[in-house]
């Protein structure tokens, strides 16, 4: 029997919610966006629960993980932890699904540990950036860092970004707002985001991405201004086992925008 609690214990505690489990299902591991938690796979989720099971994994320094003072946040790391967490588990052949951000963690998983993953799933997945900048680098040991990113954070809002990342305006409403507000009050955010800066060595190369064999899944939103749809077309040619989605009428978050539809899609690209 695998032992699937809530939190596991690597070089940093990661919070995962494993909503079903099944010993005979396959596995989805849900990999949330930059400045997110698992919170925005909340209208996603309960589609596949009667054929999967489902871990949420809210990875550092987001959601309910741990933020440390000591931590490497880069991709590196973070990805893996996350595959700390699934070798503790003993979980082999998973399926990946990553949001923006997590979708980079997506790639980078597929490229290090391709024993573990069956496919991978990229909801508008961000690729293609280049490292942080050497004077940004610099500027994050200073100390009052943190308070420049809270300001920073806080001048646009929360209301701003979520109009950002969606394409109809009207589906906002105090759910969302307070869901993805909640990231920002966990202690230590501001200074683990100032780690994050610090040690974000850049997205995969074309180099790194063309020898992923993984099958990959792309889903887009056809008005994203996030992730625009110029890099899931990029991502398809560089990916060699890629089929892209595009979605009419959707922005960059279409796990809220758009779940049946993204479901749909999922499960017929599984079940091939």
């Amino acid at each position: 029997m695998i032992d699937l609690t809530v939190e596991t214990k690597s070089e940093i505690e990661l919070y995962c919610e494993c909503i079903r489990y099944d010993a005979d299902a396959p596995t989805l591991v849900l990999l949330h966006g930059f400045l997110s938690s698992s919170f925005s796979f909340r209208k996603l989720t309960p589609f596949f629960k009667g054929d999967y099971n489902i871990l949420a994994i809210d990875y550092p320094p987001f959601g309910k993980s741990e933020k440390s003072s000591s931590y490497t946040y880069s991709y590196h790391n973070v990805a893996c932890s996350v595959i700390n967490f699934l070798e503790t588990r003993n979980l082999k052949k998973v399926i990946l699904i990553g949001h923006s951000m997590g979708g980079q963690l997506c790639l980078q998983i597929c490229k290090r540990r391709p024993d573990l993953v069956e496919k991978a799933v990229l909801l508008s997945g961000s690729s293609y950036l280049a490292p942080m900048r050497p004077s940004v680098r610099t500027a994050t040991y200073l100390p009052f860092f943190p308070l420049l990113i809270r300001w920073y954070l806080g001048k646009s809002g929360i209301e701003k970004n979520l109009h950002n990342v969606v394409y109809d305006k009207k589906m906002i409403d105090d759910e969302m707002r307070n869901g993805y507000l909640e990231p920002f009050l966990q202690k230590g955010m501001f200074q683990a985001l100032g780690r994050m800066a610090r040690h974000f060595e850049g997205d995969l190369s074309e180099d790194d991405l063309q020898v992923i064999n993984t099958d990959c899944l792309l889903i887009w939103g056809e008005h994203d201004q996030v992730v625009p749809l110029s890099i899931g077309k990029r991502l398809q040619k560089d990916l060699p086992h890629a089929q892209l989605i595009i979605l009419k009428e959707a922005g960059h978050l279409i796990p809220e925008e758009k779940p049946e539809e993204v479901y749909n899609y999922i499960h017929d690209f599984l079940s091939k």
